[in-house]
């Protein structure tokens, strides 16, 4: 890997600046087998000292690309995101650009100073104190001692440790720890941000600091790459991105069509999962425990079943039953997590909170939840679904995978929100 540091460019004005980034044809190989990546690291190292071949353009034995021929560039001011499914190269490509290890193939050229927000305090020494663990890390990310003493009282307001900061490291909490990483970080005015997932560190209040602080770095001219699972993070902060499938660059642009395409993948991954309806074998009353799930299904207003969700369309959620014996007050159950935003929680519904009394008497029957709107975004969710009274459970599906598209334009959005318009004059 090549990094070519140099001091960056004042002036925003010309109208060719080089970019601060530039990623040219980087590929990364690893070995399933941990005798064999051993074996293959002591002949690499072997044919550095020797000046032989290291063949580092084709797989050996049980070796895999986790990145192959990557090219992209990042301007400075520019935020991009960087998307894909587990196991799609996003950390490896970051500890690439990081210095943290070396690409077999390609280079990485960097004007600037890179400050990776990875993995939070994992570089901190445990037995030596805060305030020394400042002083190398900060080091390493480039400061001289004179500028980390001039930055030492902003770096500790930042992090709110005043009190433990000449304790040991290892007696800090995770948060703790995180949070003087990511402090010593955005400190070293940056050229480059790396930033893989670590903004959920500390409570709300620290978290609005950490935003507030990147923001300002970014109006300073600190270019982003932004790693996130959830697609409005992306779509919020970043302009372009790029979109990793199996270590390959699949797609990159506008982040708007990056993340459609991403979730479109995502979508035709879980197609013979995803329909919008399951249907499971009867029990018999010596299997069942009073009540069961028979099939789930979206239908419309006809009664006709649905196949996918309309965003801002009528849909009904039918449960099919049968109850063994009579229940009086049916505790019905809905979670629904968003498999493309990393399987957060989207919305929890259930019949008591709704002060809805559902009485069974034995036989079957149709549990049906009317929504005049569904206000899912686009995208595929899975949704936790059971049947309970009091404490008791009968039955539960635990993932009931359903696809919503949308003929709106709604990414940017964290739901969809019914409205009407009228001028009152």
């Amino acid at each position: 890997m090549v990094i070519n540091i140099q001091r960056p460019l004042v002036s925003t004005s010309e109208a060719k600046e080089p970019p601060v980034l530039s990623v040219e044809g980087v590929s990364k190989k690893f070995c399933r087998d941990l005798k064999q990546s051993l074996f293959y690291g002591v002949k690499d190292i072997a044919a550095d000292l020797t000046g032989g071949r290291r063949h580092n353009h084709r797989l050996r034995r049980k070796e895999f690309w986790a990145l192959r021929d990557i090219n992209f560039q990042l301007q400075r001011g520019q935020a991009l995101g960087l998307v894909g499914s587990n196991g799609a190269g996003k950390s490896t490509l970051l500890r690439i650009l990081s210095g943290l290890i070396k690409p077999d193939t390609g280079l990485v050229r960097v004007r600037g100073r890179i400050a990776p927000l990875i993995a939070l305090g994992a570089g901190f020494n445990p037995i030596l104190s805060g305030r020394e663990n400042i002083y190398a890390n900060m080091s390493i990310l480039g400061l001289s001692t004179r500028e980390i003493k001039r930055r030492f009282d902003d770096v500790i307001d930042f992090a709110e440790i005043w009190e433990a900061i000449d304790a040991p490291v290892q007696s800090y909490s995770s948060g703790m720890a995180a949070r003087l990483g990511f402090a010593c970080a955005v400190h070293i005015d940056p050229e480059i941000l790396l930033i893989d997932e670590v903004l959920a560190v500390g409570d709300i209040k620290f978290k609005m600091k950490c935003h507030q602080r990147l923001a300002e770095l970014r109006e300073k001219g600190t270019s982003f790459i932004l790693v996130s699972h959830n697609p409005y993070h992306v779509l919020n902060v970043c302009d372009s991105s790029i979109y990793l499938k199996k270590g390959e660059l699949v797609l990159q642009g506008d982040s708007q069509d990056v993340i459609r395409q991403y979730e479109a993948d995502l979508r035709l991954d879980g197609t013979e999962k995803a329909l919008g309806w399951i249907k499971l074998p009867e029990k018999s009353a010596a299997e069942s425990l009073g009540l069961d799930i028979l099939s789930i299904c979206f239908n419309d207003k006809n009664g006709n079943r649905l196949d996918t969700l309309q965003t801002g369309e009528y849909a009904e959620l039918c449960i099919q039953c049968k109850a063994h014996k009579p229940v009086e007050n049916v505790n019905v159950g809905v979670m629904i997590s968003c498999s493309s935003g990393g399987g957060d929680r989207v919305v929890s519904i259930t019949s008591t909170a709704d002060h809805q009394t559902i009485k069974l008497t034995p036989g079957y029957h149709e549990i049906s939840m009317k929504m005049p709107y569904c206000c899912l975004l686009a995208g595929v969710y899975s949704a936790n679904i059971y049947l309970k009274e009091g404490v008791f459970s009968f039955d539960k599906v635990k993932s009931f995978r359903f696809q919503v598209d949308s003929e709106q334009s709604t990414s940017r959005s964290l739901f969809y929100q019914p409205r009407s318009w009228e001028v009152n004059s």
